[in-house]
């Protein structure tokens, strides 16, 4: 299979909310997914790549920068999301070198990602890739309404 890997643009917002609700399941609005990608794609912290095939856009990644004062600068994975139908082609490992070399021609220490528990074919995917896991920890939040 042929795919590529771009940075992505403004088009891609109806193909990225559709992966965020089907492979992620995050019924995000389309308006409101249009206006953040709007807003991350001005940013210089964030990079969001595509994966396309015959131009129709089947996966994407969205990571940033990872500042904190305990450990050096890192790339966050924040979300990365590759069509059903296109998995195990390669997309999701050709997404995640992108970052990859983002990282390095930034000079980042390495990249981060946090994955849910429940998805453990994920899991055997990133360690495949490379990437390892350390301690667990609990995911908080508060919604204000």
């Amino acid at each position: 299979m042929t795919f590529q890997i771009r940075e992505c643009r403004m088009e891609d917002v109806d193909s990225i909310q559709q992966l965020n609700c089907n492979e992620m399941g995050y019924e995000y609005p389309s308006d409101e997914t249009k206006n953040r990608l709007k807003d991350l794609l001005k940013s210089d912290k964030d990079k969001i790549f595509v994966a396309s095939v015959e131009n129709a856009v089947v996966g994407y990644v969205h990571a940033c920068d990872y500042d904190v004062i305990y450990f050096p600068h890192m790339k966050n994975i924040m979300g990365i999301a590759v069509s059903k139908e296109y998995s195990k082609h390669g997309i999701g490992k050709a997404l995640l070198a992108e970052v990859e070399k983002w990282g390095k021609e930034t000079g980042a220490f390495g990249i981060r990602l946090v994955s849910g528990m429940e998805r453990t074919e994920a899991h055997v995917f990133y360690r495949r890739c490379g990437y390892i896991s350390g301690k667990q920890q609990l995911n908080f939040k508060k919604i204000f309404q």
